[in-house]
């Protein structure tokens, strides 16, 4: 508990001063400056204890203090900065539940696989598996959250099929590994822990996973599947 308080009361300091030499500025009265006479020896005699008004705290406890709370403040601004659904007016739910799932998706605690069936722009009905953590890192998902493109599903994604035109892909991504052929119809291995996802809507998607259908004005048919690694990252 002290050590806490300690830290503390270290990490007030160090917020409220730009600089060491500052700090120490401010436990300097002028009762200290009109008897020593010199400065430098006052801020001598602060940092080693001798002197000073309040907490003593060592040169290299608060610029250490100092660099990891700026390394800190530059890591969220960057954060902050990669998740491109930050400060969109949002209105549809599906473009919500992106929002909602971005940050985890990005840094791997999360991994999304995204059900879409809609019609593109030649007017087909397309359907398909997206490997939402591999999208964001392939492209810039600005326009969706936007509103100015549709995300729909690729030739390139997890699985595409055009109804009309009977051409059905599906490709591994480096997340998933796809497994086709097999009985219980189309199945996705997350490669880091090795579970099964199933996406047949009549059977349990598997270990750790969840099935979301999503009401939305977007599409004809929208689910999302969330898988959560219980293997660290």
């Amino acid at each position: 508990m002290e050590q806490e308080e300690g830290q503390t009361a270290v990490d007030n300091i160090v917020t409220q001063f730009n600089t060491y030499e500052d700090f120490l500025d401010s436990q300097i009265t002028t009762v200290d400056l009109y008897y020593l006479e010199d400065e430098v020896l006052a801020r001598q005699l602060v940092e080693l204890g001798y002197r000073g008004t309040g907490e003593v705290v060592k040169r290299e406890d608060f610029e250490a203090r100092k660099a990891a709370i700026e390394i800190a403040r530059l890591a969220e601004r960057t954060q902050k900065k990669t998740l491109t659904s930050v400060g969109k007016d949002l209105q549809d739910n599906f473009l919500k539940a992106l929002a909602v799932r971005e940050e985890d998706n990005r840094n791997g605690k999360v991994s999304s696989v995204i059900f879409i069936r809609d019609r593109n722009s030649h007017g087909q009905e397309v359907s398909g598996y997206i490997d939402y953590a591999h999208r964001l890192k392939t492209e810039d998902f600005e326009v969706y959250f936007d509103g100015k493109r549709r995300l729909l599903p690729k030739p390139t994604d997890l699985s595409f099929y055009n109804w009309e035109c009977h051409i059905a892909v599906w490709n591994s991504t480096p997340n998933y590994q796809v497994i086709a052929g097999n009985p219980q119809g189309l199945l996705f291995k997350y490669k880091r822990d090795r579970k099964i996802l199933n996406v047949d809507p009549k059977a349990r998607p598997g270990d750790n996973s969840t099935r979301i259908p999503i009401q939305t004005e977007m599409y004809i048919q929208a689910v999302i599947f969330d898988h959560i690694s219980r293997r660290k990252i």
